[in-house]
């Protein structure tokens, strides 16, 4: 390629990099995205996507169980893992490049390295942007510097998701999301599986009856839950052994670590345009780069939302800056939607009872039960599963929602709508939930608000 000039650069093909090419392709931009190893990036390959193949099956045999007259049998491991290799494109990205293809966007094969201003070098080539370089390189798993860990090959998320065989016994280092849905995963796939977390409990940054409904489910599951716990050393000698900070020692055969993210910086070339390597790339309300108004990241390299789903909306949002529309990043941080896809599912928006009342906000709580409702009777019964509505009660409005229960997720948009929107609560009362359904708990639940 030698040199060559284009509109925009965009440095990582994972889904905010894809969206950001397209939606300026759409636009008529000369567009050109930089990619290294799979297009569609970790979530198609190597998280959302597969993560969810191998938990569905154990979900839907869960829900299955909870109807009476239906015959379950047991989950067929080697049918599982082949579905979640059909979901995963058996790690082959041909079927993504039709996409970009058809929306003018070019795609270069490399590592994508920033060289100064506007100048982004592959392999030796050098690509220049007129308007903008769009840094979407994303995040890998962070490796703790436990004492031998890294000799001993863990599993992070990429061999998680793609392994080809069920381990005897797996040993997960931490109780966030990724820790949690793996462990469940399999465990309902026939692994006998040992969980430490430091923290007093899982997926602590949500609220507390979310914490003790997956522990419950966990233990149910035959996960050795172990919390407040941390690993001091790993060693590898076919087995892994894993000893732990109360004295105890595991053995396991995998051992997967889950314990966060590192942005994907540390070669990135930032230092040639005076940025730190290794770091999150700060951004503005509009993704751009303070002090560097041609250079924009999204996605989990700025650190301010490492949701999938979060990273595709600042890309939008960043295409449209650049494109020379006024914008701003409206649902960001704390107010993004989440779900974690265990069974029972737990999904959640805008702020925890907690998180309210640390930003000063005069909070008070709502909830109910998730199935208590003519739903129920058909989807999730019996299930553990609550509700819960945190109102900011100055302004009469929603501030926080956290749903947990069976087959949740899709519950969820309806609370980001009122949470975002700032929907007042009387309006919500408007709103009328269709019977029999399950989002009746939207009724119950501003009754117990008292409207």
């Amino acid at each position: 390629m030698g040199q060559r000039e284009l509109d925009v650069v965009v440095i990582g093909a994972g889904a905010p990099g894809e969206v950001v090419a397209g939606r300026l392709g759409e636009a008529g931009l000369d567009v050109a995205v930089v990619e290294e190893r799979l297009v569609g990036g970790e979530c198609s390959f190597f998280a959302c996507m597969p993560s969810k193949a191998l938990l569905r099956p154990g979900e839907l045999t869960a829900e299955a169980r909870r109807v009476k007259g239906v015959r379950v049998g047991d989950l067929d491991v080697e049918v599982v893992l082949a579905r979640r290799d059909e979901v995963v494109h058996d790690l082959d990205d041909s079927s993504m490049l039709p996409w970009l293809e058809e929306r003018g966007v070019t795609l270069v094969r490399g590592h994508g390295r920033l060289d100064g201003e506007r100048r982004v070098v592959v392999e030796g080539d050098v690509l220049t942007a007129r308007r903008a370089v769009v840094v979407a390189s994303g995040s890998f798993a962070t490796i703790p510097p436990v004492a031998g860990l890294e000799d001993a090959r863990p599993w992070t998320n990429v061999e998680a998701t793609t392994a080809k065989r069920v381990p005897a016994r797996l040993f997960v280092l931490g109780g966030g999301v990724v820790g949690v849905e793996m462990a469940q995963a399999w465990s309902w796939l026939g692994s006998r599986v040992t969980l430490a977390h430091r923290s007093e409990r899982l997926i602590e940054r949500e609220e507390p009856f979310a914490s003790a409904h997956v522990e419950d489910a966990l233990r149910e599951a035959g996960v050795d839950v172990r919390l407040g716990t941390s690993a001091t050393a790993v060693s590898r000698n076919g087995s892994v052994r894993v000893g732990l900070d109360d004295g105890d020692e595991v053995e396991a055969d995998e051992l997967l670590v889950a314990i966060g993210r590192t942005p994907r910086t540390a070669d990135l070339g930032l230092e040639t345009v005076g940025l730190e390597p290794g770091k999150h790339v700060e951004v503005d309300d509009s993704l751009r780069v303070p002090g560097v108004d041609w250079l924009y990241a999204v996605g989990d390299v700025n650190g301010r939302a490492l949701l999938t789903h979060m990273g595709k909306y600042q890309a939008r949002l960043a295409a449209d800056a650049i494109l020379g529309k006024d914008v701003r990043l409206r649902s960001d941080g704390a107010a993004s939607p989440r779900v974690i896809f265990t069974d029972p599912q737990v999904g959640a928006v805008g702020l925890t009872l907690a998180a309210a009342e640390e930003a000063g906000v005069r909070a008070r709580v709502v909830e109910v039960e998730t199935s208590g409702n003519a739903g129920g009777s058909f989807v999730g019964k019996g299930a553990p599963g609550t509700a819960r509505l945190v109102v900011d009660e100055d302004r009469g409005v929603v501030v926080g929602a956290t749903i947990t229960g069976a087959e949740i997720a899709e519950a969820l948009h309806a609370a980001t709508i009122a949470v975002v929107g700032e929907v007042p609560l009387d309006d919500l009362w408007h709103a009328v939930p269709a019977f029999p359904t399950r989002s009746e708990l939207w009724l119950r639940l501003l009754e117990a608000y008292g409207l």
